[in-house]
């Protein structure tokens, strides 16, 4: 294969009119997420019909023109998420077309998560040599093993797409895939809601809605500091330090001692910005602190949702579906807390279509008596789960 490296600007100028002219470009990314608040870019790679472009970002810091012409073609990609999210952060704009082969292999039994060296292996017959999945990037120049490393992770993705859409096509899941997919190139879908970050803080749901809202204080106050520092946030404030401070809720700098994990150093350096933002959060009005989180189901409820499961995990199955394709645990969960109605099932459940034809009878007449779930073939070693109706048990 044709391989290209992008490093000066009269490069990339022709880069982008190559993209331009293509129906189809394969993306992937390698980027290092351990010292910086945003993963950083080190590289991108990409392959055409006819050959493959390796870009060297830390050159070329003014990718925005790229971006832009790959926004205009059908991107092809594997566990495109981490990549996508990297270009909502850094350029604000993501592909809206894309193709990404793992989720298409989801749709063909091969579960959530194969990686691509394994279904590269299943369905190109290639064994792919994956020596520097722990490379340092941001080394320059590239061994010959890194530039090696780069190609194969993109050169395999047209013909694979190729293959998975035909395969897709003869089980008439290509349409669900396709749906799927193109949720990813949704812009908003990589834009998380810092109103509610404080949630994330372990200890959060014991907390009271005054604690809460001065948790959310200090979230915010962190998250600007590490953005200011390009650390990540955890650098600049332990999460139980967080957690502290919330239930604490000092208002002197003496209090800020009480603390065991609170730095010295720290104390110096934030105390005061501390001190204001737990202020911040004293201050707002009784009607405006963030709800309580919900609590969790109790033993009945939660036994429900896991009967949900069970009916979940026996659809998926015969229909060779992962489980967590059809419907998350948060929608099982909010059928049992919510008890809807079964205008109102599809709704509670908060899944497509498609996902709410394949499950929602059979979790509908679990939730109303008219089906049991039963084991078979225990006794001879193979046990398996079946959904029956009322009569059928009779």
């Amino acid at each position: 294969m044709n391989v290209q490296t992008i490093a000066d600007a009269a490069q990339l100028e022709a880069l982008c009119a190559r993209v331009a002219g293509a129906q189809r470009v394969a993306l992937d990314t390698e980027f290092h997420s351990e010292r910086s608040y945003a993963p950083r870019l080190m590289v991108v790679q990409l392959a055409f019909e006819d050959g493959a472009a390796i870009v060297d970002p830390l050159a070329l810091p003014q990718l925005g023109g790229l971006i832009d012409a790959l926004s205009r073609v059908t991107v092809v990609g594997h566990a495109l998420a981490s990549d996508l999210k990297i270009f909502a952060d850094r350029f604000g704009i993501v592909p809206p077309e894309v193709f990404d082969t793992q989720v298409a292999a989801a749709f063909l039994g091969y579960g959530m998560q194969i990686s691509l060296a394994d279904l590269v292996r299943d369905v190109r017959g290639v064994r792919l040599a994956k020596t520097q999945t722990v490379s340092d990037w941001s080394t320059r120049p590239f061994s010959q093993r890194q530039l090696e490393y780069l190609v194969d992770d993109v050169a395999h993705l047209l013909p694979m797409e190729a293959e998975l859409r035909a395969r897709l096509s003869a089980k008439g899941r290509l349409e669900w895939a396709l749906a799927e997919s193109a949720a990813l190139g949704e812009v908003e879908r990589y834009r998380s809601d810092e109103r509610r970050a404080y949630l994330r803080i372990p200890g959060a749901m014991r907390m009271s809605r005054r604690e809460l809202g001065v948790l959310a204080e200090l979230v915010k106050l962190r998250d600007r500091l590490a953005r200011s520092r390009d650390l990540p946030p955890k650098f600049i404030l332990p999460d139980d330090v967080l957690g502290g401070l919330a239930t604490l809720r000092p208002k002197r700098a003496d209090e800020l001692t009480q603390l065991r994990r609170l730095e010295a150093g720290a104390r110096r350096q934030y105390g005061e910005a501390l001190l204001a933002a737990v202020a911040a959060g004293e201050a707002i009005e009784e009607a405006a602190l963030p709800e309580r989180p919900q609590r969790p189901l109790g033993q009945a409820r939660e036994t429900v949702a896991a009967l949900l499961g069970v009916v979940v995990g026996a659809v998926a199955r015969a229909h060779d579906l992962p489980p967590s394709l059809l419907v998350p645990r948060a929608g099982l969960e909010r059928v049992a807390r919510e008890v809807p109605a079964r205008e109102r099932l599809e709704e509670a459940l908060g899944v497509s279509r498609w996902r709410y034809d394949l499950v929602g009878d059979a979790i509908w007449r679990l939730l109303s008596g008219q089906s049991a779930i039963a084991i078979e073939g225990y006794s001879g070693g193979d046990p398996k789960i079946r959904l029956s109706d009322d009569h059928q048990q009779q």
